[in-house]
């Protein structure tokens, strides 16, 4: 069964400078005539797969899906519901920019079934904001927040980012201290990784951009667990942290590794047991569905063994570790056996532990996790 649906919205008003993920500049765009090519991409699947009786979540992420126009906004939230199973106890995220969310475009999510807003906040520093491309400042967070705050929603989650360029250890507990005077019930914290075809990949490699050490970012992170820790935040995945029942559902499906939907141009899908991925391009994506076909660029059946690599290495990424119990009844195969010796190494090494059901990482493995991830690969 398969519960999950991602729907990308690739344009974007600005292109930050780390940002790797499939979008492209808005203007000039033919954003109508893609949402209608998303809805004939839903139903599309649909005739392939039966759909389900309820989706228990719904994740629209980018690009910027907040800079969608209020007309934009009215039709692409229509075809959600006209064509996407699900109801009031289903988690529907909707990611935001800091300042592009009028009250009229609050109230449109609000009264869509959006129940969850995650706003792309990065830090507070508005002199690293302006370093790492982002068009907003930290007083636009405020008034974004307390905006969806009075439109009623009380699921809110902001993202920061650590170890940016120049950044110091006071700044990160600076932007700490203020992102937990939003009170809002998640955050996620990650480090800056420079990918290829960005801004900063180009910088970096013209030795023009001063890049923290591993100490520093160790620091960070450790920083970011403490803190949240002390006020109250449940770490339940190397990055995120929520108030208890605030977990994120949607992203835990990844990392339980479940079956998703993912609509849209470049979007992932984990369904029937294959991975696929859409084109990127918006004509290549556009055009197969013009002719009534999937816009599948590739499509990959993953295999048993992959698929129990697979939950080892995104299960290790909560906390909570991986379930022995469910592997065996999943895979008919025990993963002390199948791993005997990768697991005897890293136990060795104090990166993870055993207790009773569970294998989960140590303090130290949450630290050198990509370490314990590819061990399993």
């Amino acid at each position: 069964m398969i519960n999950a649906a991602y729907l990308h919205i690739p344009f974007c008003e600005h292109i930050c400078h780390y940002c790797d993920f499939n979008k492209v500049f808005l203007k000039g765009q033919p954003v109508t005539e893609y949402l209608l090519a998303m809805e004939q991409e839903i139903k599309l699947t649909f005739e392939q797969n039966s759909p389900p009786d309820r989706l228990k979540t719904i994740f629209v992420g980018g690009g910027t899906p907040t800079a969608l126009t209020e007309q934009q906004l009215l039709l692409f939230c229509e075809i959600i519901k006209n064509n996407l199973p699900f109801d009031h106890e289903t988690e529907f995220t909707f990611e935001a920019n800091p300042g592009d969310l009028s009250k009229e475009k609050f109230q449109i999510l609000k009264q869509a079934g959006v129940n969850r807003i995650s706003f792309g906040v990065q830090t507070f520093n508005n002199e690293l904001l302006k370093r790492i491309g982002r068009t907003h400042r930290a007083e636009d967070v405020f008034k974004s927040v307390e905006l969806a705050k009075e439109t009623g929603f009380e699921n809110i989650s902001v993202d920061l980012i650590y170890s940016l360029p120049g950044q110091t250890i006071q700044d990160f507990k600076q932007t700490l201290s203020k992102a937990f005077s939003l009170d809002i019930t998640h955050y996620s914290g990650y480090s800056l990784i420079i990918e290829p075809k960005t801004v900063f990949y180009n910088l970096l490699s013209k030795g023009k951009l001063p890049t923290q050490s591993e100490d520093i970012e160790t620091e960070m992170y450790e920083i970011l667990m403490d803190e949240m820790d002390k006020n109250g935040f449940n770490q339940y995945e190397i990055s995120n942290f929520g108030l208890p029942g605030f977990e994120s559902k949607h992203n835990l499906t990844y990392w339980n590794n479940e079956s998703y939907y993912g609509f849209g141009a470049g979007a992932h899908s984990y369904v029937n047991g294959s991975r696929r991925s859409n084109y990127g391009p918006l004509k290549k994506y556009m055009d197969p569905i013009k002719r009534g076909q999937l816009p599948i660029l590739d499509n990959h059946e993953v295999t048993k063994r992959e698929a129990i690599e697979e939950e080892m290495f995104l299960g290790l990424r909560k906390i909570a570790g991986v379930s022995l119990s469910h592997f065996r009844e999943k895979f008919a195969e025990d993963p002390l056996a199948l791993f005997q010796d990768e697991i005897a190494d890293l136990l060795n090494r104090g990166l993870i532990e055993i207790n009773h059901d569970m294998i989960f990482l140590t303090k130290q493995g949450k630290f050198l996790g990509n370490e314990v991830f590819q061990s399993f690969i």
